[in-house]
């Protein structure tokens, strides 16, 4: 069999989620798809992928395959590249993915620095909150926060934020400042993250992390509306604090509870491949960890 035609068959049934996506992609029939993945399989000895009617998913044999596949096709690519004569200037298509706020007020800025700089790539942004798998999503870079599980992924530091509670001054002027996490219960709380019955916050004391549980008295899924209400006077919420760091500089909130804050979480940039990461995501890459370690509401 044509193992290279197998490899690039394999690779976009991953990305694309199903043989009937990959097979719209490639602009080949179901059957050819099919064809090519089951002679791979019996070409190498292993099964590549569970299927079931809903889902196509790599197992774990195909999850490193995947990896080694798209390196080896992206290294191909580099290559005619580099032989074409255009190795200095970043083509294709980019896919970038980051949590929501993070996304819109944090890596936008980037994307559009970046899309000036190369006008032969086209970027698609995924902005999410929730962890994007990188292989199954077809994500070349990615930007978590919070400590990262073992991984083949290779993550990069840039940054370190704080989970705040903070509230407008008229707010406090007003219902008085929490000096202990016990007194927020006499409060007005907003909860930010999912729309509970039981919220709960954590909070450093005497050496050990407490849970203070509660009935929000304002819930809400997305963290825009839960920083406008706090804004507005209605109560304290608790985000993280790149997400309030142009209200605090404006004076439009202040943080309490300071002393009580648990750890700072940090910030990496991922991608999956390696060393020799093709033109277009060092590039990204290149720009990404500059501009976002340069930022001070970051670090």
């Amino acid at each position: 069999m044509d193992r290279l035609h197998g490899m690039k068959t394999f690779v976009t049934v991953v990305e694309s989620g199903g043989f009937t996506a990959a097979a719209r992609k490639l602009d080949v029939s179901l059957s050819v798809v099919s064809r090519v993945i089951t002679e791979l399989e019996a070409h190498l000895g292993v099964r590549l992928l569970t299927r079931t009617t809903r889902v196509v998913r790599p197992t774990e044999t195909g999850t490193a395959y995947f990896e080694n596949c798209k390196r080896i096709l992206d290294e191909i690519e580099e290559a005619e590249l580099t032989a074409a004569g255009t190795h200095a200037a970043p083509r294709g298509d980019l896919v970038v993915t980051a949590p929501v706020l993070f996304g819109a007020r944090h890596v936008t800025p980037i994307v559009v620095e970046y899309l000036q700089r190369y006008p032969e790539v086209d970027v698609q942004s995924l902005f999410l909150d929730r962890n994007v798998n990188l292989i199954n999503e077809g994500v070349d870079v990615g930007v978590r926060i919070g400590e990262l599980p073992s991984s083949s992924l290779q993550a990069i530091p840039v940054g370190r934020v704080r989970r705040v509670v903070c509230a407008s001054p008229s707010y406090l002027q007003e219902h008085g400042t929490p000096r202990t996490p016990a007194d927020l219960l006499s409060h007005t709380l907003i909860q930010t993250t999912a729309v509970n019955a039981l919220a709960e916050w954590r909070f450093q004391e005497e050496g050990e992390t407490r849970p203070l549980r509660f009935t929000p008295r304002f819930a809400t899924s997305t963290n825009d509306s839960a920083i406008a209400a706090a804004v507005a006077g209605l109560g304290l919420a608790r985000v993280l604090s790149y997400q309030v760091a142009g209200e605090l500089w404006d004076g439009k909130l202040r943080v309490v509870l300071a002393d009580y804050e648990q750890p700072t979480l940090p910030i990496h940039v991922i991608h999956r491949e390696g060393r020799h990461a093709m033109q277009k995501v060092r590039a990204f890459l290149d720009l990404a960890i500059d501009r976002l370690r340069g930022d001070k509401s970051l670090n």
